[in-house]
């Protein structure tokens, strides 16, 4: 399992793109600098009224499937 751990701050204004389909993947840096890409979908549980804050862990398999993305 891979796992990966980084911050998002993502005001709700920016999160439109991605609530509308016209971006459907995120780049995240982790602490390290290591840049993970994953699907903006993943994001829909932790939406406020104010965007998306907070740290995060995604983990997914070695081939980069099976995706989950937890706050921490």
């Amino acid at each position: 399992m891979l796992r990966f751990e980084f911050h998002l701050s993502i005001p709700a204004e920016d999160y439109l793109a991605y609530y509308r389909g016209a971006v459907r993947q995120v780049l995240a840096r982790t602490a390290e600098g290591t840049p993970v890409l994953f699907p903006a979908s993943l994001l829909t549980p932790f939406v406020t009224a104010a965007g998306i804050h907070g740290d995060f862990v995604l983990t997914c398999d070695a081939r980069n499937r099976g995706a989950r993305l937890e706050r921490r």
